[in-house]
């Protein structure tokens, strides 16, 4: 078994903090308001049905 290098524990925080810090992206935000107008119109619908 190799050693535990401390460096790269290191590095991957460091890279999985900037991940983090980053904004979404616009398009990908319309992308998920979408979806979520989507499933609440299935929802909406279903519940229609079953009345």
């Amino acid at each position: 078994m190799k050693p535990f290098h401390p460096s790269v524990a290191d590095q991957l925080r460091d890279y999985y903090q900037s991940v983090q810090e980053e904004g979404i992206p616009d398009r990908f935000m319309q992308l998920l308001e979408k979806l979520d107008a989507a499933e609440r119109g299935v929802a909406l619908a279903e519940k229609d049905d079953a009345r």
